[in-house]
């Protein structure tokens, strides 16, 4: 193999069994500033694939295929495909020059990866345009890949920053709640009404922030699939009343007029019922924090298909189109005019994605600000995955 010139510029790696046909191209590319090098059949071309990983390769189609177990007329065609299968050269692009111009050939050039093509004699400005077109084509690609390599490192960095910082603050918090507990109960002393408010407005926040620290906590274990399912039969009727009466006095609080559905019909399924009341507490508590007056909650349950489809329908605000996807994001949260401010993670219904997601079902909701919200939870009626004996993460 011919030694590489000593210039900069992009290395061209020219594979074709006919040295003048290499040394033609040699010229026409080192003219306009590349760098080149050399294969004369089959096995060399994918060698210098790996050796050198070339920023393109101009292959001739008809080579001697050594040792690739194909016919000479096809040997361009699977050094492409060996060259697309492997992830260290899959972006190289790659041009075939070939004195065919069968329709069938040009499909199995594609087929088998090809990028683009010469017709022999080729047209040196055609080359010239076609190696420019797909070496800005393979630099965008590259700083895109580049780009997203980056953002994926800052996103762990950050992901493991935050989970360092939530850890180390569970312990002091807990410490901290339990102090405010004794001080509010009286333990260090009788309290005016004025102090025992001030006392328990500060445990309310730091159980908040105790909230989100385990929320955060939770996400991060599901993202590692360190969480995983205990399947139990589940009758939705029973379910759904369940969470009414667990809800019953918050609803008194809030004036939340609520009720259930559920069709005749509807089967027992199988699903973590821990994670999955979670799930639809989550849905309960966002259409009742979120409305600044009375709303009318109902929690339905209908067989579609193997499936069971749960909706979590209110009277509340409503949420605007354009933010259907992004709530569902770590941190994402509707910024609306019709909604009470609250205080919220974002990270609700990222959780409630996450649990959903690992049963194998979907969750999407419909709403229309102004118009209130529906909420559906679609969970297969047999579990996707068998029971794990694997402690639960507390």
């Amino acid at each position: 193999m011919p030694e590489l010139p000593q210039q900069s510029g992009h290395l061209i790696l020219v594979a074709d069994d006919v040295p003048a046909n290499v040394e033609l191209l040699f010229d026409q590319l080192q003219s306009l500033g590349y760098r080149t090098v050399s294969a004369f059949d089959g096995p060399s071309a994918v060698a210098a694939c790996f050796e050198h990983n070339p920023d393109l390769c101009i292959l001739d189609v008809g080579m001697p295929p050594g040792d690739l177990g194909v016919d000479s007329r096809s040997t361009g065609f699977e050094v492409c495909r060996r060259i697309k299968r492997d992830p260290r050269t899959s972006r190289i692009p790659v041009i075939f020059v070939t004195a065919l111009n069968d329709t069938g050939d040009r499909v199995r050039g594609i087929e088998a990866g090809g990028d683009d093509f010469l017709t022999k004699p080729h047209n040196r400005l055609v080359l010239s345009a076609r190696v420019r077109s797909l070496l800005k084509l393979k630099a965008a690609t590259d700083a895109l890949e580049t780009s997203y390599r980056q953002l994926r490192e800052l996103e762990k960095v950050r992901d493991d920053l935050m989970k360092m910082i939530v850890h180390d603050l569970k312990s002091p918090l807990t410490s901290v709640l339990a102090t405010l507990e004794l001080l509010g109960d009286g333990d260090f002393g009788a309290l005016t009404v004025k102090q025992k408010g001030a006392v328990g407005d500060a445990e309310a926040k730091a159980e908040d922030l105790l909230a989100l620290i385990e929320d955060i906590l939770e996400v991060a274990r599901i993202e590692e699939a360190a969480v995983t399912l205990s399947p139990e039969p589940i009758a939705p009727a029973a379910l759904l009343a369940e969470l009414l009466y667990e809800w019953a006095h918050r609803f008194h609080q809030e004036g939340t007029v609520a009720s259930v559905l559920v069709d005749d019909d509807t089967p027992v399924f199988h699903a973590d019922k821990p994670l999955l009341k979670r799930v639809f507490s989550n849905l309960i508590q966002n259409a009742v924090t979120h409305s600044s007056s009375p709303i009318e909650l109902v929690m339905s349950a209908r067989r579609t298909g193997d499936a069971i489809l749960f909706t979590v329908a209110d009277t509340g605000p409503g949420i605007p189109p354009e933010y259907h996807e992004l709530i569902f994001r770590k941190f994402g949260q509707v910024a609306s005019g019709t909604a009470p401010r609250v205080r919220s993670s974002g990270l609700g219904l990222t959780f409630c994605k996450l649990v959903v997601d690992l049963h194998g079902g979907m969750i999407w909701v419909r709403s229309h600000e102004g118009r209130g919200s529906a909420f559906h939870v679609q969970i297969p009626i047999v579990a996707d995955r068998p029971e794990q004996k694997l402690p639960r993460p507390k």
